[in-house]
């Protein structure tokens, strides 16, 4: 197996269930220079790999890096499309994804650590592997660690190019402290309405007037569509069940089925993020903006943001809808989810508003900030008294105001912990840190014996604990409507799957091109539950965003990768329900943990992508006799570039970490 793919673990995207099929099409290419020597390299292969020795990109880097904690290179890259940038050292290779800015130079300052060090302590996985810097922004879940004390040589590799990138290099130091990023060209980044400067693409707008017309057009169109045989919560209105007043789940002829409030058969198709956008942080980087933006709207009941963050999508509203934009926002918000089959919004269209109005959908709502005391990976001091009143007062304060609510399916306990298949750094880290409750029971079982088998108990029953208090504040405080447990990210261990019977949904959120069939009915077997995909997604580098965890070629075979997924989904008598992450596409400038995925229903404009809400509807349609047994799905697979199609590959999903 060729060195860099032996740097990626068993389980990792990079590896599973591709190592056969892309070792014959590896290339390892030399580098071309320019006339002033910039380095230059082509992707132009379904796997396209390009290394150099340190002596070939600058003679005066020492093979020995423990005195130094940057590697700052300069470079331009013609595309969004990520790339692995990998060190070559005789301990064996290491490698992190980087997410450039397309089509100017930067200066990029990338932390050492993140190649010497393992995965660190964070709330989620998303906050665990996505690290934030100002002119590119890193993943470093994959491509393993090790010392840096022999490094031969650096390597870069882009899997399934769109369209020949190219990346420049003119610059390879060492630095021993943090000389910044910086974007050395070309700024502003972001014009007026939002879009990346350095990219066109069809219908890109570059006058108000376009836009608004755009606008105007899509509402007339709206005005005439629904989609049929819909009841008033989008469920199939020719089904018939028992009603109860409130969503529930039960198992007809094998499968199983949502039930709406009026006792119709319900498949959910739902959307995260429906809101004013993710918000990009504008301090520090105010010239990388044409314009100022308004400031991302608070959450009620949420922590304050640790750093302010302004919204370009929310001036496009504000542009749109005026000022006061909500609630004529949630009303059209909510034609465009009838209209395209989409029955499933996260929280509410208003938040402020609870009950039947012309604007409402069924929702799921996620219960936040359990706990404010300190946590590792997420989990609380859950051995304290303090846990446990602080779950039932946030219990009854989330909560209660919405037992009566219909039109809330159910909510969510938590998201993506990161900690499972790391227990043993999980005690690590509870033993190093305060004085606690939790560190007492840890420390009183460690005392019998350290074994990897002890410390990975003692941790599944503070996780026993964590889910037996949580569970029983929800039932006391709303007992109508659906626990949908955690969505779980990656692949849990089945020791962790199995403590999740407690729900009344499992959840998991998966980023493949389809749900892997054979962790589908493991899971469905281990709980003995219906089974929620609370996200996914299938994105395209371009307009200056990268392609998302699972990358289409275009537009178009983004449309066919959503029918692909969504329909065999469908399929399994297990899955009730395909949640899409995530509404609008994340800021080109990133989002806080840097992301900035072109993965929206809605661009930074406000617009629908056609291509995907066309496939949509007809993949919708179908949902019925698909999730019934009487028709197949849709055996059209997509594309991920000219040069290869990966529609067997788990290449682009998030794993578990291991």
């Amino acid at each position: 197996m060729p060195a860099f793919l032996t740097a990626f673990p068993a389980g990792s995207h990079a590896t599973q269930r591709i190592v056969l099929p892309l070792f014959c099409l590896l290339l390892f290419a030399p580098l071309s220079a320019n006339a002033d020597g910039t380095k230059l390299v082509v992707f132009d292969q379904p796997v396209s790999t390009h290394e150099w020795t340190l002596k070939a990109i600058n003679p005066g880097l020492p093979a020995d890096w423990t005195g130094y904690d940057f590697l700052v290179l300069e470079f331009r890259a013609s595309s969004s499309q990520r790339f692995e940038l990998g060190l070559k050292t005789t301990q064996g290779d290491i490698a992190k994804r980087i997410h450039p800015y397309p089509g100017v130079w930067v200066r990029a300052s990338v932390p050492l650590r993140y190649y010497r060090q393992g995965l660190g302590n964070a709330q989620d996985l998303a906050a665990t592997v996505n690290q934030p810097r100002d002119s590119y922004w890193i993943n470093i879940e994959g491509g393993g660690s090790g010392p840096t004390t022999n490094v031969q040589g650096l390597s870069v590799v882009m899997r399934y190019p769109v369209g020949e990138p190219r990346l420049e290099i003119r610059s390879v130091t060492l630095a021993r402290t943090d000389p910044g990023d910086a974007v050395l060209e070309g700024k502003p980044l972001i014009d007026e309405f939002g879009q990346y400067v350095h990219a066109e693409w069809p219908g890109k707008v570059h006058a108000a007037a376009d836009l608004e017309a755009a606008w105007t057009d899509e509402a007339a169109a709206l005005a005439h569509s629904a989609f049929p045989d819909r009841c008033i919560y989008g469920g199939f209105a020719t089904t018939h069940a028992t009603a109860t007043g409130f969503f529930r789940v039960e198992q007809i002829d094998g499968r199983w089925w949502f039930v709406c409030p009026d006792g119709h058969l319900f498949y959910s198709t739902g959307v995260n993020g429906i809101g004013p956008g993710s918000g990009t942080r504008a301090a520090g980087r105010e010239d990388y903006f044409a314009t100022a933006f308004p400031a991302l709207p608070t959450i009620p009941g949420l922590v304050n943001r640790p750093v302010p963050q302004v919204s370009p999508y929310l001036g496009n509203l504000q542009r749109r809808f005026g000022e006061d934009w909500r609630g004529p926002w949630a009303q059209f918000t909510a034609r465009r989810l009838e209209a395209w089959g989409l029955n499933t919004s996260y929280g509410p269209l208003l938040n402020d508003s609870l009950g039947e109005s012309p604007h409402w959908r069924p929702y799921v709502f996620t219960i936040r900030n359990w706990y404010s005391g300190p946590s590792v990976m997420g989990m609380p001091d859950v051995y304290s008294d303090a846990f446990a009143q602080s779950v039932d007062a946030e219990a009854a304060r989330q909560l209660a105001p919405r037992k009566e609510d219909p039109w809330m399916l159910g909510y969510f306990i938590g998201n993506e912990p990161p900690w499972p298949g790391r227990e043993s750094q999980f005690v690590d880290l509870v033993l190093e840190g305060a004085a606690s409750e939790i560190q007492k029971h840890f420390k009183a079982g460690l005392a019998l014996g350290d074994t990897p088998a002890r410390r990975r108990d003692l941790v599944l029953a503070a996780f026993e604990r964590y889910l037996a208090v949580i569970n029983a504040a929800v039932k006391k405080h709303d007992p109508n409507h659906l626990n949908l447990g955690i969505r779980f990210g990656g692949t849990p261990p089945d020791y962790v799957v199995k403590l999740a019977r407690g729900f009344d949904v499992y959840s998991l959120n998966k980023y493949r091109w389809e749900p892997p069939p054979e962790a589908i009915k493991k899971v469905g077997e281990l709980v003995g539950r219906p089974i929620l995909i609370g996200e996914f997604h299938i994105g395209v580098p371009g307009r200056g965003l990268a392609p998302g965890l699972v990358q289409a070629m275009n537009q178009t075979e983004r449309g066919f990768a959503y029918r692909y997924y969504v329909e065999h989904a469908a399929a399994h008598p297990e899955v009730i329900g395909t949640h899409w992450f995530q509404w609008v596409d994340q800021p080109a400038t990133g989002r806080p943990d840097g992301e900035n995925y072109n993965i929206g229903w809605i661009d930074v404009t406000d617009r629908p992508y056609p291509e995907l809400v066309a496939a949509a509807k007809l993949t919708h349609a179908r949902l019925l006799d698909i999730h019934s047994g009487r028709i197949p799905p849709t055996e059209r697979r997509a594309q991920a570039s000219e040069v290869g199609t990966p529609a067997e590959a788990d290449l682009f999903g998030r794993p578990a970490i291991q």
